[in-house]
């Protein structure tokens, strides 16, 4: 066996992929492997010769394993500095070897959370000794390796076959992605039981730039469950830019909204500029796309059901940037393969994630508030006007009120048969909103129905829209002129419905 810099080992995982692969290796090279429980167990079954670290320390593990690796023989052997003469002859007085490796990832806290564990299950798997180890190990990158993430088993691994140790840039690197990992692990503790709200994560790749050429940019991983960017899975496809990402969450959060019907929203700088429920995909597709196809070119899709060849060839009909799916089946995938810089992402889980939060940052400081996730029922919709709305103009009022979630604010969103025709947002008054989606509807107003993301402040808005043929409107309600607007309605023979709550998208 080849003689090489790592001597010593500590092996202690939660995620056990590829631990016996890595195992094997060092035990191979020569390298005496400590461990503890059942990574100890796996690597013995699997022929790997193992230390169980209380032999090595003569500590017994204690309080149902709270209390193992929490050891001089661990620690010093950890955080020695190699070229500090003091140090070695500290360690070799009390018998304390060196570890040059550490592989450790952490109790499986964000899993429990996701499940919906109790307190007590959730205490538990706060992890102790794993953090304290990597945080050892971290500090003394300059002689020991630090691994957290089996992902980088392989580079290590390439890199002791051919040099016989880790090359310092690595070890470097290891160490930052340590204290990004121990700082994200105790964020989700601290949010969990405190009104202390931090939030992290590690890189996933670097972005060519920002919103701008001129600025850096990076995309990072919060580690959610559910639906989220991170979790895709990209087909083909260009890199993904900052803006793309944006266009994505944005297309991503407005077909989440609906869970049953198949579903598309297509989406240009960050709002919707179509969106459409159907009985299939592809007239779902369709739909959304006549609501704007001029505002749809180089637009975002996401959709909520799998894409079929014969979606995948109705999309590549025309530009866009991004298609988002929970599935795409194979000979839909060979159709875009034909437009190879179209991006295609699937996402297996197809979930909004119920633990996240949003966050958005402001100069100096963060905001964090609940997802907007409330969904409307029967008994919260007011009918405040006289004349009360047909079946079918309820079932398009339903149908807009989700879609006007997603539309920047102030939104208005005119909708007729499961579909959008007319989208207006991201304006600084209401009346201008309507004004917008009335020109981008055009006749399709006649016999549609309206939603607005909070309350008309004067009676212009529904008056504009009414001329333009919309017999139904859905709002929140709670303006001082709310009974004014209601007046002018009842005036007007319009149906409209209060639902007590905003959906500002700012």
């Amino acid at each position: 066996m080849t003689s090489i810099s790592i001597k010593r080992a500590l092996l202690s995982v939660s995620d056990k992929n590829g631990i016996v692969e890595i195992g094997k290796f060092l035990a191979n090279k020569g390298v005496e492997i400590l461990s503890t429980g059942g990574t100890a167990k796996i690597l013995k079954e699997n022929g790997v010769d193992t230390i169980e670290v209380s032999d090595y320390t003569g500590f017994p593990e204690m309080l149902d394993g709270r209390v193992k690796t929490l050891h001089p023989k661990i620690h010093g052997g950890l955080l020695s500095l190699r070229d500090n003469k003091e140090h070695q002859e500290t360690i070799a007085k009390h018998d304390i070897g060196n570890i040059d490796l550490v592989i450790v990832n952490l109790y499986p806290f964000a899993d429990v959370l996701a499940k919906g564990g109790t307190e007590e299950e959730l205490i538990e798997n706060i992890d102790i000794g794993g953090p304290s180890m990597l945080r050892s190990a971290a500090k003394n990158f300059q002689s020991v390796t630090v691994i957290t993430d089996p992902a980088d088993y392989q580079v290590i691994m390439e890199e002791i076959s051919e040099y016989g140790n880790t090359s310092i840039e690595t070890r470097k690197k290891l160490m930052g992605k340590v204290y990004a990992t121990t700082a994200q692990y105790d964020a989700m503790i601290a949010n969990q039981f405190s009104n202390f709200y931090a939030f992290g994560g590690p890189e996933v790749y670097p972005l060519r730039y920002g919103e701008n050429p001129h600025q850096s940019a990076a995309f990072f991983n919060l580690h959610s469950e559910g639906a989220s960017l991170p979790n895709a899975h990209k087909i083909q496809g260009k890199d993904l830019s900052y803006n793309n990402l944006l266009d994505a969450d944005a297309a991503l959060r407005g077909v989440l909204e609906f869970s049953q019907d198949p579903a598309c929203v297509i989406v240009k700088h960050l709002s919707p500029c179509g969106t459409a429920i159907a009985d299939d995909l592809f007239t779902a597709y369709t739909n959304a796309l006549a609501s704007d196809p001029m505002s749809a070119f180089g637009g975002v899709v996401a959709v909520n059901k799998e894409i079929t060849k014969e979606i995948a060839e109705k999309m590549n009909e025309h530009f866009l940037e991004i298609v988002i799916a929970p599935k795409i089946s194979q000979e839909a995938k060979e159709v875009f393969s034909q437009k190879p810089n179209l991006r295609v992402l699937e996402i297996e889980d197809f979930r909004l994630p119920k633990t996240q939060k949003d966050a958005r940052t402001v100069l100096g400081g963060f905001l964090v508030q609940d997802l907007d996730t409330k969904e409307l029922e029967d008994k919260d919709i007011t009918i405040v006007t006289k004349r009360q709305p047909t079946t079918e103009e309820l079932n398009n009022l339903w149908f807009a009120w989700k879609a006007v979630k997603a539309v920047k604010s102030n939104a208005i969103v005119i909708a007729k048969d499961g579909a959008t025709v007319g989208i207006g947002g991201g304006v600084t008054s209401r009346i201008d909103a309507s004004e917008l989606a009335i020109k981008k509807a055009g006749e399709r107003a006649i016999g549609a129905s309206c939603a607005s993301d909070a309350f008309f402040p004067f009676p212009d808005g529904p008056e504009a829209l009414a001329e333009a043929g919309v017999t139904s409107i859905i709002q929140p309600g709670g303006s001082k002129n709310d009974q004014a607007v209601i007046d002018k309605c009842d005036e007007l023979g319009i149906a409209m419905v209060f639902t007590g709550t905003r959906s500002f998208r700012h």
